[in-house]
């Protein structure tokens, strides 16, 4: 046997497609099991965890004293702790108290923030009394009715969009209203016949009726007490006001209703979007409406098919050699010059005109037509170099490439 100078190496050639075989139902155990879903969203409930022990800790260390609007204790911009400040520097005597006084006084004046959360037993109690001064607040009908028949609330007219708070001149003869001047009131109330005298005129209505019940008691029906509250008390005549309708005595008791007790009926309760401004109600309304518009611009339309091309296009030879790669990192050398021997075979077979049997050349024609066009070369030698045994080491990998490139080379030949 004749040996010839080794050639540049061939790529390794990939392996014939192997027949089709018919798809394998997915086995049961990709099924995901209990394990792996705990795996997977452990993380998410051990986050969520951490949030709720969060709220919870600050909820039990943030214990400070949540108190109603208007109420005397707070300092909050919806207290009126302020008001009382002003009255107790004047010198006055102020009593907060949970419970009807029993008897009214010779010279006091009595607070009421919503009368109508008293009974009816504690308004025909109040109305029995007749302290010097009586100041209602916010009072409902069933209130007015029992302890100032001659006044109604606007709420029973539907309340008109003008009873909301806001600066109001006085316009009116009453010596506290009269040295204030504008302030911040707002709840319409009605006067039926001669009865009271209003100020801070709005349409037909007056958020603050003084209403005479005896020679020297009255009583003061607001509408709203909001120029009471700490963040207004220092606009406009808001303190002067509360100061001339509050500390007109020398004794002043503030009655703090029971915000737990159910409203009598025909008294009903504010809903959470009753404390929602219409400013923010229009826009959410129009965020809303964004929404939908922005929706309605990104979404899919459908439409014909187009074809798209392919991103990326990968030569041939790049997938040999990553092919090749994979064979040598594996150690596959059997698998390689296999491939090698069997894709020389197929192209030496239709050269020398051996007919293909079951899709192959058929081993011993092809190594007799090769015998036969190279007479220098044994068909032993050729049936070992095309059908021997597969190399035990790279070196002799590439020694078989080698060989079977010059074969390739020498058959052709002219």
């Amino acid at each position: 046997m004749t040996t010839t100078a080794p050639g540049p190496a061939a790529p390794p050639v990939p392996p014939a497609p192997a027949p089709a075989t018919p798809p394998k139902a997915a086995p049961s155990s990709l099924a995901p099991t209990g394990r792996s879903l705990w795996r997977r969203s452990r993380w998410f409930l051990l986050t969520a965890a951490l949030v709720v022990l969060a709220a919870i800790v600050l909820a039990a260390f943030n214990q400070e004293r949540r108190y109603p609007p208007l109420d005397p204790r707070s300092y909050d911009p919806s207290g009126s702790h302020a008001v009382i400040a002003l009255l107790q520097r004047e010198g006055l005597k102020v009593d907060i108290t949970t419970t009807l006084p029993g008897r009214a006084g010779a010279h006091d004046t009595l607070v009421v923030p919503e009368p109508d959360l008293l009974g009816p037993d504690q308004l025909r109690t109040l109305a029995a009394a007749k302290h010097t001064r009586l100041v209602l607040i916010s009072p409902g009908p069933a209130a007015l009715s029992a302890l100032v028949p001659g006044v109604r609330p606007s709420d029973e007219d539907g309340g008109p969009p003008y009873a909301r708070v806001r600066s109001t001149e006085a316009q009116c003869s009453l010596t506290e209203a009269v040295r204030a001047g504008s302030a911040h009131l707002g709840g319409l109330l009605y006067t039926t016949g001669s009865r009271g005298e209003g100020c801070y005129q709005r349409g037909h209505g007056y958020p603050l009726v003084a209403v005479p019940t005896g020679k020297d008691t009255q009583v003061i029906v607001l509408g709203s007490g909001d120029f009471l509250r700490n963040e207004l008390v220092q606009k406009d005549g808001n303190a002067s006001l509360a100061l001339g309708l509050l500390g007109s005595q020398s004794d002043l008791t503030w009655l703090l209703p029971d915000y737990s007790a159910p409203l009598p009926a025909g008294v009903g309760h504010k809903q959470f979007t009753d404390y929602i401004p219409a400013g923010w109600r229009w826009a959410a309304y129009q965020l809303a409406v964004a929404v939908l518009l922005a929706a309605f611009w990104r979404g899919r339309r459908l439409g014909p098919v187009v074809s798209e091309n392919l991103p990326v296009v990968v030569r041939a030879a790049e997938t040999t050699e990553g092919r090749a790669r994979l064979y040598r990192r594996a150690k596959a050398r059997g698998r390689a010059a296999d491939a090698l021997r069997r894709a020389a075979a197929h192209r030496l077979a239709p050269a020398l005109g051996v007919p293909p049997v079951a899709g192959a050349p058929d081993p011993t024609a092809l190594c007799a037509a090769i015998a036969d066009r190279l007479p220098e070369q044994p068909a032993g030698d050729v049936r070992a170099l095309l059908y021997g045994p597969p190399p035990t080491d790279d070196a002799a990998l590439l020694r078989l490439a080698d060989d079977l490139d010059a074969l390739e080379r020498q058959v052709r030949k002219p």
